[in-house]
């Protein structure tokens, strides 16, 4: 049975989270990520709207600890946002983050923690942004965020624990 993610209608969430180079790790499950990047318009015209269904789910397959699979559709997403727009500062720090994430799952944590850094770089960057509209950065917690990085790359080495989700109001 798949369960489906909140806020995001009918879309199934992968089969499972796949881990690159994992000798027991099946392949992803690209077709149930193909129904979401199909979701996803040629360009979004001026911003991202932060209840693009697409969005909503990348951000609930980091928040779930299906990391790659997030990281997939994020860039998704990205790739559609404006050139040069505040949304695509934040997507990447997002994409970072999931990316960071997926690496301590293959426990690599001096990777996650420069990724994470990268991350925090762009989230600074987005707060020094003109803000005011409608769109995914206009809504998002960056700042708090930001601290929950601050947090993690305060620590003398990450563990797997130490992932980092974007509704940040959660675990810390």
């Amino acid at each position: 049975m798949t369960t489906q993610p909140s806020g995001t209608g009918n879309l199934p969430l992968p089969r499972w989270a796949y881990v690159p180079g994992d000798p027991a790790a099946a392949n992803a499950d690209y077709e149930t990520l193909r129904q979401i990047a199909a979701l996803v318009p040629p360009r979004f015209g001026g911003y991202v709207p932060a209840r693009h269904p697409a969005l909503r789910y990348g951000i609930t397959l980091n928040d779930r600890g299906y990391f790659w699979e997030a990281q997939e559709i994020l860039e998704a997403v990205w790739a559609a946002a404006p050139q040069g727009g505040r949304e695509r500062i934040l997507l990447r720090a997002c994409i970072l983050i999931a990316t960071a994430n997926l690496r301590l799952r293959m426990q690599k944590p001096h990777v996650a923690a420069r990724m994470l850094g990268e991350a925090l770089v762009e989230l600074e960057a987005l707060g020094l942004r003109h803000a005011g509209g409608d769109g995914f950065a206009d809504c998002f917690p960056a700042a708090a965020l930001a601290a929950v990085i601050k947090d993690r790359l305060g620590r003398p080495q990450l563990a797997k624990a130490d992932w980092v989700t974007f509704a940040v109001t959660g675990r810390t």
